[in-house]
């Protein structure tokens, strides 16, 4: 057994509620394993939550929507440039270390590479996030990130993804551990799904100011 959050789009309180989930857990790298997975964790969670509708978001998603919502397909372009680039690698190429970076050049690499990139556990510890010459605090958690997550949705190269998106209230990531990990793109989603719902959504869009404004300060 083992046991993994369900991102929930929350119209009340905060905008994401957060469930965790017991389930049988099918080891091995395979796909086929990690979709017995999330087919597991899924039924689990549906059967006290028959009005959810879950998506699996990763690589090993079941389902093409959540396999092109993984932060390692999705696409974003930074203002007044045509060049596109994977959330993973955005995110990657802008950490800020004690001894380097922000590593630019991961932006020209394949969502794995950046992700394994060896400055990156080489370069001393993370101190901030820098993105279009902005810079962001290690503090609150996830913050930047989801930031990265739903600006990019709200692209016009995603809007037929971010159109399907929608049509979901819970969500799933198999491959984050949140005794490892802190950033989940399921998370992000659903904060995606909840600001829109609320109203919030070109609101918190309209500048980082607002972004964090919204974000920190909604209930």
């Amino acid at each position: 057994m083992a046991k993994r959050p369900v991102y929930i789009v929350s119209m009340r309180d905060a905008l994401v509620d957060e469930l965790y989930i017991d389930f049988d857990w099918y080891s091995g790298f395979a796909i086929t394993q990690k979709q017995k997975s999330i087919k597991s964790l899924h039924e689990n969670f549906v059967k006290d939550n028959k009005d959810k509708k879950v998506l699996e978001i990763s690589s090993k998603s079941p389902t093409s929507l959540g396999v092109s919502l993984s932060a390692f397909n999705l696409m974003i372009n930074k203002k007044n440039s045509e060049e596109k680039f994977s959330v993973e690698c955005a995110f990657q190429s802008s950490k800020v270390f004690e001894n380097g970076g922000p590593y630019k050049e991961l932006l020209s690499k394949s969502s794995l590479e950046a992700k394994k990139y060896d400055k990156l556990t080489t370069s001393g510890d993370l101190i901030n996030f820098q993105y279009n010459n902005v810079d962001w605090e290690l503090e609150p958690k996830t913050l930047f990130y989801d930031w990265l997550y739903i600006t990019a949705l709200s692209l016009d190269i995603n809007k037929d993804l971010a159109t399907q998106l929608l049509e979901y209230n819970a969500f799933t990531d198999i491959e984050f551990n949140p005794k490892k990990s802190v950033n989940c793109q399921a998370y992000s989603a659903a904060l995606y799904v909840s600001l829109y719902r609320r109203g919030l959504l070109q609101k918190a869009l309209t500048s980082i100011d607002e972004y964090k404004k919204v974000v920190l300060t909604t209930k």
